[in-house]
């Protein structure tokens, strides 16, 4: 699962370190299992609110998850590969929808956003996990700073294109979620950090450049 490294002898005769990374059966599994989680919470009955219905689902927990312990790129691959799915026909989405209808309705920017949370919330998982000391709270901003940075934005956008709602209407209507947001980001971070305390090595830990090592 982690990159594979060597060490390179240069003309001089000094080392130099280049590393060569490629994703393995095991990353491609945790990929599908992600996705499969995500589809899994996406279906869970939600519960709409406001003028047009955009429901609170579980599947924003899903999309962190997938970010904070898989970290950037195969977190964004298994939010793409669940949306993907649900687009090409899957009853994944909330509500046992599917199809490219859903990119006309008023939840869309949400969707379209999910893919690039995980991707921001991983990445800055992996900068975080580098420090030992306040890991859970670190975590936890770094999933809500994703959601706000990506999720919300793209989402109001979704409710002023489709929905029809003019701007102070839909950071209106967006403002709904924050609460729950905050509450399953406190979940993720709780669960990536006892993932990553049972597997320290998930994200790739950076080994001392001395001598070949794969994995």
């Amino acid at each position: 699962m982690h990159p594979t490294r060597q060490t390179v002898i240069g003309p001089a005769g000094k080392s130099s370190w280049r590393s060569r990374k490629r994703w393995t059966s095991t990353d491609l599994s945790l990929i599908a299992v992600f996705a499969a989680l995500i589809a899994a919470l996406a279906i869970l009955p939600g519960i709409p609110i406001g003028v047009l219905g955009v429901p609170i689902t579980l599947q924003t927990l899903g999309v962190m998850l997938a970010g904070l312990v898989l970290g950037p790129t195969r977190g964004f691959a298994a939010v793409g590969l669940y949306l993907v799915a649900g687009l090409a026909g899957l009853p994944v989405f909330s509500g046992f929808r599917s199809g490219f209808g859903v990119l006309a309705g008023p939840s869309a920017g949400y969707l379209i956003a999910f893919p690039f949370a995980a991707l921001l919330a991983g990445f800055l998982a992996v900068l975080i996990l580098r420090r030992a000391r306040f890991r859970w709270f670190g975590l936890f901003l770094a999933g809500l700073t994703a959601s706000l940075l990506t999720v919300h934005p793209l989402g109001i956008a979704g409710l002023v294109i489709n929905g029809g709602l003019d701007m102070k209407a839909a950071v209106l209507a967006d403002a709904i979620f924050l609460p729950g947001d905050i509450v399953k980001n406190i979940l993720a971070a709780g669960i990536a950090l006892s993932v990553h305390r049972a597997f320290p090595r998930l994200l790739g830990a950076a080994r001392p450049p001395a001598a070949v090592a794969s994995s």
